[in-house]
């Protein structure tokens, strides 16, 4: 799990935090707004029944002759004067004589202990959710305490509550779905730079640019200029090697030759002897020499297929016709591959040279480059070879035929460079009779 995380991409990972941060940020800013307004709300309602109140308490009146409790004018809320409407007042003193409003009509509201102001919620006449407040006073010539109440439905608090929810709702979500695309435009913008560094080591990978563009922000400037540094300095390196390694074999090929030349003059048991060594010595020279001039994939840059084979196809086309054989070429696609030219011509010509040594009359060679990589097919009409023969072809320093010139080291070269560039090469019956070789590179 955590190996996944860790291979997670840059702008997912970008996401996510702010998905979380949006996810947990929002739903606490709103619950704290949605409290606060909840608390107002509350607050105020309660100060209106306090209001109404202190109106109820100013308007009664003792007869002390009749010993009688009068209320004063209407409040001037037609809702207390509505049988239950939710909005009631009543008024209590200490000898069981209640007087309440006509909104009350049979039912009473129950009394709070204390002196008050005392404010609690309590069931209405109708299973009603009632915010009722309470308060004793006294009144002149009155023997003892009124206790005085007000109520009203609190459904008017939740429906301004709810309402309030409801539109709180709607604007976090809509600024949290803005918020996430804003910050995925940023992401997208910021990672850019990034994504067109990609592209370039992409086009460099495939030959299409030879170095990283810096035309980029200033730190990312530094990185390509940095890169673009390394991978010319390597470059430079891969030459080197590759002059060093052709000049070796030139260096080499001497010494042998005039060994090979001293040798005629020493008896033949020994000179057989020492011409079979000086043979293995020259292989191992060509083999080794061979692999270590071929750049393979680490040189950054490409060819183009056309043009890199054309020149391979010109000399080993007059070979051909030197030795009445016909050579039928085809090259179907055109375009860059990622390839040192060296390297496709060295595989190109010695599965032709290979082809023509042992052709009858026609070989045929064919390059195809498509979507799915680049595929080379060289065909003859010669003999061909078995399952045991195609083995022994492959190995290092093998011939099949003593008889003919050559070393051996032709095809097993080729497999070299075609594995070293990720390829395949296959060798099987051609449908012209003889050998039919095909290396077929992928993307």
């Amino acid at each position: 799990m955590l190996t996944r995380l860790r291979r997670w991409p840059v702008a997912v990972r970008m996401l996510v935090s702010a998905l979380v941060l949006v996810l947990v940020i929002l739903p606490l800013a709103g619950a704290l707004l949605a409290w606060n307004f909840r608390q107002t709300v509350s607050q105020s309602f309660d100060e209106r029944l306090l209001s109404f109140l202190n109106v109820v308490i100013a308007g009664i009146e003792f007869d002390p002759q009749t010993g009688e409790l009068t209320p004063g004018s209407q409040l001037g809320d037609p809702r207390f004067e509505r049988a239950y409407s939710g909005w009631y007042w009543q008024v209590n003193d200490n000898s069981g004589q209640v007087i309440t409003s006509r909104s009350l009509w049979d039912q009473r509201l129950p009394q709070v202990s204390g002196r008050g102001p005392d404010w609690v919620d309590v069931p209405g006449p109708r299973e009603q959710r009632l915010r009722l407040v309470e308060r004793d006073v006294q009144l002149p010539a009155f023997d003892g305490w009124l206790s005085v109440s007000v109520a009203a439905d609190l459904s008017e608090v939740d429906t301004q509550v709810a309402r309030f929810n409801r539109l709180l709702g709607i604007s976090l979500t809509t600024l949290g779905v803005l918020l996430l695309l804003m910050i995925g435009l940023q992401i997208r913008w910021g990672l850019a730079p990034l994504r067109r560094l990609e592209q370039d080591l992409r086009a460099m990978e495939a030959g299409r640019a030879r170095s990283l563009t810096t035309d980029l922000p200033d730190e990312l400037a530094k990185l390509a200029d940095a890169m673009n540094q390394v991978l010319q300095r390597d470059q430079v390196l891969i030459d080197r090697g590759r002059t060093a390694a052709g000049n070796l074999a030139h260096a080499l090929k001497t010494p042998v030759s005039v060994l090979t030349t001293l040798s005629d003059k020493l008896p033949d048991e020994q000179r057989t002897a020492f011409r079979t060594e000086l043979a293995r010595i020259d292989d191992a020279v060509r083999h080794h020499l061979a692999r270590a001039s071929a750049a393979g994939p680490a040189a950054l840059g490409g060819v183009d297929l056309a043009g890199a084979l054309e020149p391979v196809l010109s000399a080993l086309g007059t070979l051909a016709g030197r030795r009445g054989l016909v050579l039928d070429p085809h090259i179907n696609g055109s375009g860059m591959v990622r390839f040192e030219q060296q390297d496709l011509q060295e595989i190109a010509g010695n599965l032709l040279e290979n082809a023509i040594n042992w052709a009858g009359n026609r070989v045929s060679f064919s390059a195809r480059l498509g979507v799915e990589g680049l595929e080379l097919v060289i065909e003859d009409d010669g003999p061909g070879l078995s399952a045991d023969d195609i083995e022994q072809a492959l190995t290092r320093g093998a011939r099949l035929d003593e008889s003919r010139s050559g070393s051996g080291l032709g095809l097993a070269i080729v497999k070299e460079l075609v594995e070293l560039y990720g390829g395949n090469l296959d060798l099987g019956p051609s449908p012209l009779g003889g050998l039919r070789a095909k290396a077929i590179f992928p993307v």
